[in-house]
């Protein structure tokens, strides 16, 4: 199979996921669509950069968050890192968990951005630092303090 072929298997495979990630990040159902199909196009104008078909998973969610990112940064929010859903077509997700995933959405940008990117992507922290472009203390520090910060909160919900 060449690279475009597994390319675009890739990014056809991976629109719900997509959609969720920039979702997660945009809290906009018309906007996370739009970073969507805005990344597509810039992976399929720079395939060429794509030197390890492997990491295509990490080259593409890099592209994807520097894609919202952009679209924070037109809205007038800063972002502190390039910036990383759900099925086309249907509902806004639902949180399985709507007190937790509010409580992540509170967190500051860098440690929910982090804990998002582990825990509802599930890249490795190696991953995290090279989509985020942070050395891999600053991710696991990152996600340590985020992790802590989360757990005092839920302590005082009921579970």
């Amino acid at each position: 199979m060449t690279k475009e072929e597994t390319l675009s298997q890739f990014l056809i495979e991976t629109q719900t996921r997509s959609y969720r990630l920039a979702y997660s990040v945009l809290q906009n159902r018309e906007e996370a669509l739009d970073a969507v199909q805005t990344a597509v196009c810039r992976a399929l104008e720079r395939q060429d950069s794509l030197r390890d078909i492997g990491a295509v998973k990490t080259w593409f969610t890099r592209i994807l968050m520097n894609t919202c990112s952009d679209v924070l940064r037109q809205r007038g929010r800063t972002v502190p890192f390039p910036e990383e859903g759900m099925e086309l077509g249907g509902e806004d997700p639902e949180p399985a968990d709507e007190s937790l995933t509010r409580r992540v959405d509170a967190l500051p940008a860098e440690v929910g951005i982090v804990i998002k990117l582990r825990f509802y992507e599930e890249l490795t922290l190696k991953e995290i630092g090279e989509v985020t472009g942070q050395n891999i203390n600053t991710v696991k520090s990152r996600l340590y303090a985020g992790l802590k910060k989360l757990r005092v909160a839920m302590e005082g919900a009921e579970i």
